[in-house]
């Protein structure tokens, strides 16, 4: 069964979520041919202190203003 894994931050609208696993579920039903109910999605939300770009926290790029990723 396939596992569909969302790195990302933090989504606080559960309705959205809700709607983005709906779509992604059936994108990913129609590609591989397989029934909706095997897909597998799973969010990892990440706080901007447990992620480094550019060898640099994001937490510290905000700050500096640095914004872009």
């Amino acid at each position: 069964m396939p596992i569909i894994r969302i790195d990302g931050p933090k989504v606080s609208d559960l309705d959205r979520k809700r709607q983005f696993v709906k779509d992604v579920t059936n994108a990913a039903s129609a590609l591989y041919g397989l029934p909706a109910q095997i897909m597998i999605v799973l969010f990892q939300e990440n706080t901007p202190d447990n992620v480094g770009v550019g060898g640099q926290l994001l937490i510290d790029r905000h700050k500096s203003g640095e914004t872009s990723t």
